[in-house]
């Protein structure tokens, strides 16, 4: 049985783990392994180059070679996948629950795919099949077939006498789905009731029909939130005929908001949180250089600007020096408001019907913040240049870029999510472009309007 670790244990013997890979050390690498569950191995296995990937993944017993590939990202999943023969695959699958299933079968070429279902017997295979006809990123993707349902017309007793019959109950199971003849969902009917009622009693009686369910198509986001606002441990995923397809349980929502977190960081690089940080060179060089590329010709824009006022900037040089403040300042307040905008359209807090509320209110948030940094800043160029008029002007700038900043950084979000793009992933390249441009055109062209 795993033992449990401490955050300090588990680095620890970690870096002993990527030792003893260097070493190909067998021996130790099965002595450490069996103090870390399956998440902790997979985050190893991410961590090592493909070389030591490789050597410490015919090391590990296949007993849990199966949880462990069920935890790592898509990118080490294929790769390890593609070292498989089928009847390893179908060894490690043995005894994984349905939803882990499809999570490997996900990663599977179609041939693979049809190898794997193959091996399962009927059950299973139906149970993957279905998951695999939802997209990957929706409930029906997410669900598990591992879950017990009862009749509402019959006695506690009866309920008893079958979950004997079972012998063991699914992971997380803290109630039963309660349905009718039809297979229609009716609500749940919690253990605890089950234990402390009088066997005659009808589970019709004690059922709770309150508790929600979700559709199969419904994104995952959506499943997120749904746990979080419920305070939900496990739910039944239902079709439209409101007959019980699957559960979703709390250990896959995590899952969901660790990706979330993960894919909000990368993308704002304009990366992909699924890469394989030991990919080919090639392979990385090719997906980065899109949004390099993208960046050169913001930067050329910004630069075409400047460029417009190389004259004023010849005769003034403290234009140069004050220019990527106004920059800075508006690229700032720009994040912030972004930020803001983004998160409250990952937690569905923002829509259709209240985003011209939050429009007014960030745009007002950047001119007070505009009006306080103009007056400081301007006392700060006059005492620094002696220049009332280079002062106002600065002053005057900087008012507008932050302003222009908080109006881009609620706007861009909004209009890229009705686009159907990722927010997090172009709203700082566009926010930069918008802050840059604009603070450069604007601080240079009344310098040029009013000094020369």
């Amino acid at each position: 049985m795993t033992q449990s670790t401490t955050v300090t244990d588990k680095t620890l013997i970690t870096q002993q783990i990527l030792a003893a890979v260097q070493e190909e050390n067998q021996d130790k690498i099965i002595e450490l392994s069996v103090h870390l569950v399956a998440e902790d191995i997979a985050e190893i296995l991410e961590s090592m180059p493909p070389k030591g990937r490789h050597f410490l993944w015919d090391v590990l017993n296949a007993d849990i070679q199966g949880e462990i590939l069920a935890h790592t990202n898509d990118e080490v999943r294929a790769s390890l996948l593609e070292q498989l023969a089928p009847h390893e695959l179908t060894e490690i699958t043995e005894n994984l629950e349905t939803d882990d299933i499809t999570d490997i079968a996900q990663s599977l070429s179609e041939e693979g795919q049809q190898t794997l279902l193959e091996s399962l017997d009927e059950e299973e295979r139906s149970a993957v099949e279905m998951a695999l006809s939802y997209p990957e990123d929706t409930a029906g993707g997410l669900m598990s077939t591992d879950f017990i349902a009862v009749r509402a017309d019959i006695t506690l007793d009866v309920v008893l006498r079958y979950l004997r019959k079972l012998g063991e109950l699914p992971r997380s199971t803290v109630d039963l789905f309660v349905r009718d003849r039809e297979e229609h969902y009716v609500g749940t009917l919690k253990l605890d009731a089950l234990l402390t009622h009088d066997p005659d009693t009808l589970v019709s009686d004690l059922v709770d029909s309150q508790q929600p369910t979700i559709k199969a198509f419904t994104p995952e986001k959506e499943v997120a939130q749904l746990f979080e606002k419920h305070d939900l441990i496990a739910i039944a995923v239902v079709n439209d005929s409101n007959k019980i397809l699957g559960r979703i349980t709390i250990d896959d929502v995590v899952d969901i908001i660790r990706e979330e977190g993960e894919h909000a960081q990368m993308a704002s690089a304009g990366l992909n949180e699924d890469e394989d940080i030991f990919a080919p060179a090639t392979r990385s060089a090719k997906r980065r250089t899109f949004w390099l590329g993208i960046n050169l010709l913001t930067a050329i824009f910004a630069s075409i600007v400047i460029g417009l006022f190389d004259a004023s900037i010849e005769k003034i040089v403290a234009l140069a020096v004050l220019m990527p403040i106004i920059a800075s300042m508006g690229g700032i307040a720009g994040t912030q408001t972004a930020t803001i905008v983004i998160r409250a359209l990952a937690t569905g807090k923002l829509g259709a019907q209240n985003s011209r509320s939050l429009l007014i209110k960030e745009t007002t948030v950047g001119a007070l913040n505009g009006l306080i940094w103009a007056v400081l800043t301007g006392i700060a160029v006059l005492i620094w240049f002696q220049d009332w008029a280079l002062s106002l002007i600065f002053a005057s700038a900087l008012m507008i870029n932050l302003v222009a900043a908080a109006l881009a950084g609620a706007t861009i979000p909004l209009v890229l999510q009705r686009m159907r793009i990722d927010p997090a992933l172009a709203s700082g390249l566009m926010l930069t472009t918008v802050t840059d441009s604009l603070g450069f055109f604007v601080f240079l062209g009344l310098a040029t309007i009013v000094l020369l």
